[in-house]
């Protein structure tokens, strides 16, 4: 369960980190993170829609995503807004995939990767990252060149 101090609960707040954070689009989710001041709680908030189930199935990922999170303010992750909107494709997932996902796109917010540009990451740039990290790949690429 996360702390009160650890929730987004205004609206303006939702509509100001929806609008302005930095999107970054996975399979199941689509986190918006916003840098705060550096001493500052991480605080979360999650939309989860009628589209991804009834109610019981959208408890259930809601849980999910903040479990996930939960662990993320366990590891120390500070001075960020974060609110996370689960895709009707959430309602499959299981719990490893939502975590991952999420626990993913913190990270590449947080440490400056891939998704530090502010531009949106999708499932494909996601795929042909992997894809051309690969050593099947590189071994492919350095035997035909």
């Amino acid at each position: 369960m996360l702390a009160k101090a650890n929730r987004i609960t205004s609206a303006d707040d939702y509509r100001v980190i929806v609008r302005r954070g930095a999107k970054v689009a996975g399979a199941h989710t689509v986190s918006y993170v916003r840098s705060r001041e550096s001493g500052t709680d991480a605080r979360f908030g999650f939309i989860v829609s009628k589209k991804v189930g009834t109610a019981v199935r959208r408890n259930l990922v809601r849980r999910r995503l903040k479990a996930a999170c939960h662990e993320a303010v366990v590891d120390g992750l500070r001075g960020v807004d974060v609110v996370v909107r689960a895709l009707p494709g959430a309602a499959d997932a299981g719990w490893p995939d939502l975590r991952a996902e999420v626990l993913g796109a913190l990270s590449r917010r947080a440490g400056g990767g891939a998704g530090a540009t502010g531009m949106a990451l999708g499932p494909r740039d996601v795929a042909a990252a992997s894809v051309a990290a690969s050593p099947s790949s590189r071994e492919s690429a350095s035997k035909g060149a």
